[in-house]
């Protein structure tokens, strides 16, 4: 959504038990879905996926969204979190179509890209860091953005944004789109 900036810091969240439970999670879970890897793959071949819900992207306006692999591992943690996000900043009655925790491989990148299927331009992206380093730049129209542990930030989208881990550690969102009841 195009928020009229490039990024808004929403604050601090008590993430502590979702940063716990994707923690725990093993390669083989990181694998398990790779949806947004095959469908962007020009964008998101340096990444892996913990998808906890998604959104049928060719059924556009309707809304199918379904469980991923992850959201037993991850539903009860992320979901108050979520809500709490939700009811501090937005207007209540909104669908959350995507949910996932999103690891970007140490020395690798995401492409610049904007995100363009019509539910990107509905919905609010939300990004929770969860683990990240001082050589990682979310680039969003050109500039670099530093996003920190324990606080959400809602990105636009529609801005040309990108990623790069120059570190070596993998970084790691918990990644969420809420689109408000008047868009649904």
């Amino acid at each position: 959504m195009d928020i009229g900036k490039p990024m808004r810091k929403l604050g601090s969240v008590d993430m502590a038990a979702l940063q716990e439970a994707i923690l725990s999670c093993d390669d083989r879970a990181w694998r398990e879905e790779d949806i947004r890897q095959t469908k962007f793959n020009d964008v998101h071949n340096d990444t892996e996926s913990l998808i906890m819900i998604f959104c049928d992207h060719d059924n556009w306006p309707k809304l199918d969204v379904v469980k991923g692999a992850s959201w037993d591992r991850l539903s009860q943690y992320a979901i108050p979190v979520m809500h709490q996000i939700i009811g501090d900043h937005y207007n209540p009655g909104g669908t959350i179509i995507r949910a996932m925790a999103a690891k970007l491989k140490a020395g690798r990148h995401i492409a610049t890209h904007t995100d363009k299927h019509p539910s990107f331009h509905h919905g609010h992206r939300i990004h929770i860091p969860i683990t990240t380093n001082s050589k990682v730049r979310f680039m969003i129209d050109g500039r670099p953005h530093i996003m920190e542990v324990g606080e959400a930030y809602e990105i636009n989208n529609q801005k040309r944004h990108g990623v790069l881990n120059k570190g070596d550690e993998d970084r790691i969102s918990f990644i969420f789109d809420y689109v408000p009841a008047q868009a649904a």
